[in-house]
């Protein structure tokens, strides 16, 4: 194939991947699409596109929503003296 028809192609798919984007999140609330796109991989600039804002709300959205999946991480248990029997028969 020549290099002007795998530029087409690729154009029309850029095109069939935002039409596919755009129907996917239709009806949905901006932070929810932007997670939903980010989850199947589209890039920043794409969602910005398709949920009409910019990369950089999109980056921060992505941003929390990880930090929100994130599972806690919980201190760690203060070490506790064990005291053996020996030691509480003594006293």
């Amino acid at each position: 194939m020549s290099e002007k028809t795998l530029e087409e192609i690729s154009k029309k798919l850029d095109q069939l991947i935002l039409l596919s984007a755009v129907n996917a999140v239709k009806g949905m609330k901006q932070t929810p699409a932007i997670v939903m796109l980010g989850a199947i991989g589209l890039d920043r600039n794409l969602i910005a596109q398709v949920v009409g804002t910019t990369p950089g709300t999109v980056s921060v959205r992505l941003s929390e929503a990880k930090k929100k999946s994130a599972p806690e991480k919980k201190p760690a248990p203060s070490p506790v003296s064990v005291q053996s029997d020996t030691e509480t028969s003594e006293r």
